[in-house]
């Protein structure tokens, strides 16, 4: 497990964003050192704690900057972009961490949440791990209300570095429960041998063993079935989206960067593709603000989850566009080591897989279908 270093006091939203956009450059230039199996980028994350990013989701009672509140959404996934636009892996995990605290602040006892805001203010690093192995994991009942796991997860992202992982596991009677484990006392086995990807490598995002693992009722975390409650659960896509286009955003500014170095800007061919290139990352930069502004406003959980599914199915399709554009503009030269961009394409390339896309964009067309009210109102708050 890592060794905490001192967290700085949370700040403001705006300024939680100025902090984040600062660091971006810095995690660019980086990111070349934890890019390779096995890798996590351990400095980064003490920047991030530096910032006082790390409890920044937090609400403002419990010592953060309310960055999980609906009003400061626009605030967070600015947050998440800059931080995507300076390293992804930086910003998966950093996303994870944001969807944990939002999870225990949501659906933990007064006791519980004032526990781990406090470690958050710490610097303990929080995450969720859902995605089960083939021998997914259960909780076996033991004296005392404590459990023992069984069982793996995979695409354990932070395998190794995060000390508050929440988890997802089955109870005997088929339920689905949360639960916050303190892996700094006790610590899963990881299986780095899982995670050799295409992009992406220094999430840490192995296979995590839990068999023999104990904890006690207070690791628990709602209630069975709390963590599949919607708009939070399918909601949650706009703030990976958000990452996705920080890297769409970095693929922009390198392939740029790259054309100015070579002079190759007066090309008519090249200010065609840059033009195509600008369209599409202003095009995400506008989904991000709406996705905020219905977050914010729209009472209707279908209506946010709809919206959320359009969102990320926007920002996958003009990420999954930029970068054959960009790849044109940069020549086979640009794709070469030490280049950021051979990098950026590897990493933006793998995280684009997030799970259900297909299942995401219907269920945004089923709500259209349900709903009466006209294409001018529809997908407005």
């Amino acid at each position: 497990m890592p060794e905490l270093i001192s967290a700085a006091a949370p700040p403001c939203p705006a300024t939680a964003v100025a902090r984040a956009a600062a660091l971006a450059p810095r995690l660019l230039a980086q990111a070349p050192h934890s890019d390779h199996e096995g890798g996590f980028p351990t400095a980064e994350f003490n920047w991030l704690r530096e910032a006082g990013l790390l409890a920044a989701p937090l609400a403002v009672e419990q010592g953060g900057s309310g960055l999980n509140e609906p009003t400061n959404t626009y605030e967070l996934l600015s947050i998440l972009a800059h931080l995507g636009r300076g390293n992804l892996a930086v910003g998966r995990v950093y996303e994870g961490h944001v969807n944990a605290l939002q999870l225990l602040s949501r659906f933990g006892q007064p006791a519980q949440v004032a526990r781990w805001a406090a470690d958050a203010r710490a610097g303990h690093l929080f995450g969720v791990w859902n995605t089960e192995a083939h021998d997914g994991v259960r909780l076996e009942p033991l004296p005392e209300g404590r459990y023992r796991l069984h069982g793996s997860k995979t695409f354990g992202s932070g395998a190794g570095h995060l000390t508050r992982p929440l988890l997802t596991a089955a109870l005997p009677d088929g339920g689905w429960q949360m639960l916050i484990l303190p892996a700094d006392t006790q610590t899963p086995q990881y299986d780095a041998s899982f995670w050799r990807p295409l992009g992406m490598r220094a999430s840490a995002s192995f296979r995590v063993d839990l068999t023999g693992l104990e904890i006690g009722p207070e690791e628990l975390l709602g209630r069975p079935g709390d963590y599949y409650r919607q708009p939070w659960f399918s909601g949650g896509a706009i703030r990976f989206a958000a990452v996705q286009l920080g890297g769409a955003e970095a693929v922009f500014d390198e392939t740029r960067r790259f054309l100015r170095e070579l002079h190759r800007t007066d090309d008519p061919y090249q200010r065609q593709r840059l033009g195509q290139l600008s369209i599409l990352v202003a095009s995400g930069q506008h989904w991000l603000r709406a996705a905020a502004q219905v977050a914010a406003h729209s009472p209707d959980a279908d209506h946010l989850v709809a919206h959320a599914n359009l969102v990320r199915s926007a920002i996958e399709d003009l990420c999954l566009r930029v970068l054959p554009l960009a790849e044109r503009c940069v020549g086979a030269r640009g794709l070469l080591r030490p280049e950021p961009f051979e990098r950026l394409h590897r990493d933006l390339t793998h995280y684009l897989r997030q799970p259900a896309p297909d299942a995401a964009l219907a269920d945004a067309g089923r709500f259209a279908l349900e709903n009466p009210a006209p294409a001018y109102q529809l997908w407005h708050a």
